[in-house]
């Protein structure tokens, strides 16, 4: 297969389809004539009514993106993740396990490459059964003298992935793809910290489960929560999503966008889906999605690993930046063809693409509008808010910016306690400050989109800025308790 190719019909190479194009243009003439009519005549809806009749669309959108999180937290108790007694693995003899390929791209890791060897080298896997594929881009001499210093074992293997673009993850993903020999594969991250069974868990479950489940994702979390405020966000974010909402996605059997890493295939399925789509900077959720329009399903497993969570602010910013701007390409790409869409998920699943991917996008992008908006009441009173805005356009505007913010935070707390982040709890009291910084990186995501210099662009996180390696969890709550 050409890693630089991107899967027939359903690639990110281009922003929008001539279909898309047309139907934009055709909308923002409409309202302009329509507009413009209004001027020149009298005849028509005013400037005024249109403002109010987009507000009014905008509390809608708010109300089903905050609605339909919610349904997915409060649902989350009864997924049907496949979780594993003790004694389970031991079902599965070693003579009997698949062959496993791991996919790890690298680029710019020396700093962590002794921590990510340590680690991948203590997976409970039958060396003869695994493959460690390294992924290196050619341009990184430093990593490859990194890797060449730990004295790697029969599992491992450095893989160059060639200097062309897009210069991205999925491209090295294809890459190592191509030269993949197990039957089953996964993707770790240069700082993730896997728990050391989880690949006879997943090799397990593609075993119980039917063979239309294509993939099985593992829960994400944090294993430096007490950092800073940034840290302690970050980790309730993660909680919230791989612990609850997910769960509750997996328990509809809804459409899962998948985490960056520690997802699991069965290879066979993974090239005929045509691998990573490497155009798209967030291609687990793309994929996530291909592989629902398949027909197959995505199912989520208990087993945990572990990353490094971002305490840096401009960090922060850049990979955030990097997932916003991913999730519009990967909603804009699925929604090309709106009807073909639907007919190949269904009603409900289409809905839930709409308000993961695309909806809840926009409420970000819109977020400081209605946060101007509600300061504004109070400081100002709703006298000259009321002729723009009729009162159930008005209030209406208030309850889902009060009670949706109200909601959200208690999700989050929920997923703090669902993790044990105890001492984060408090800290979701000042989580809009969070969802303002990630405004930021929507309007930056959204730049960066608009410009075909950086619509592809990778912008690459710095890992290892948490020097202690190995955390004493228990002391660190105590800390910040």
């Amino acid at each position: 297969m050409n890693p630089d190719a991107p899967p027939a019909g359903l690639s990110a190479q281009r922003l929008l389809s001539p279909g898309q194009s047309a139907l934009a243009l055709s909308v923002v003439g409409f309202v302009a004539g329509a507009i413009a009519v209004d001027l020149l005549t009298g005849f028509g809806p005013s400037p005024l009514q249109w403002a109010q009749g987009g507000m009014f669309a905008l509390i809608v959108l708010y109300l089903a993106v905050i609605g339909f999180k919610l349904a997915m937290v409060l649902g989350s108790g009864r997924s049907t993740a496949m979780r594993f007694e003790p004694g389970a693995l031991e079902t599965f003899p070693d003579s009997e396990l698949p062959r496993y390929t791991v996919l790890v791209p690298l680029y710019r890791e020396a700093a962590v490459v002794p921590g990510l060897v340590r680690r991948l080298s203590a997976l409970d896997y039958p060396q003869e059964k695994l493959e460690i594929l390294l992924l290196v881009e050619a341009d990184d001499g430093e990593t490859r003298t990194a890797l060449a210093a730990q004295g790697l074992g029969p599992a491992f293997r450095t893989v160059v992935v060639p200097d062309t673009q897009p210069k991205t993850k999925p491209k090295a993903c294809n890459v190592g793809l191509a030269r993949a020999t197990g039957e089953l594969c996964v993707i770790f991250d240069a700082e993730d910290r896997p728990d050391p069974d989880q690949l006879r868990k997943a090799a397990l479950a593609f075993r119980v489960l039917p063979d239309r489940v294509v993939c099985v994702q593992a829960e994400l979390q944090y294993w430096n929560p007490w950092t800073n405020w940034l840290t302690r966000c970050f980790s309730a974010e993660y909680a919230t999503n791989f612990s609850l909402t997910l769960h509750g996605m997996d328990r509809h059997r809804l459409a899962i966008p998948l985490g960056g890493t520690s997802n699991h295939f069965r290879i066979d399925a993974l090239r005929d889906l045509g691998g990573w789509d490497p155009f798209n900077v967030t291609e687990d959720a793309d994929l996530g999605i291909r592989i629902a329009r398949r027909g197959w399903d995505v199912r989520m497993i208990v087993s945990v690993t572990e990353e490094e969570a971002n305490s840096a602010l401009g960090n922060w910013i850049r990979q955030r930046s990097r997932w916003i701007k991913g999730y519009l390409q990967t909603w804009l790409v699925h929604s090309r063809q709106p009807l073909k869409l639907w007919r190949e998920l269904g009603t409900k699943k289409t809905l839930a693409i709409h308000l993961t991917l695309g909806f809840s996008t926009v409420t970000t992008l819109i977020n400081p509008l209605m946060w101007a908006l509600t300061l504004s009441y109070f400081v100002f009173g709703p006298q000259w808010m009321e002729p723009l805005f009729p009162p159930v356009v008005l209030y209406g505007g208030m309850f889902a910016m009060i009670a949706g913010n109200a909601l959200m935070c208690y999700a989050l707390m929920l997923g703090c306690l669902k993790r044990g982040l105890y001492a984060a709890v408090r800290a979701m009291l000042t989580v809009p400050l969070y969802w303002g910084l990630m405004s930021v990186a929507a309007y930056k995501a959204f730049g960066q989109l608009l410009r075909p210099s950086k619509r592809h662009y990778w912008e690459l996180t710095v890992h290892g800025l948490d020097t202690s390696d190995e955390i004493d969890v228990d002391e660190e709550v105590v800390r910040a308790r």
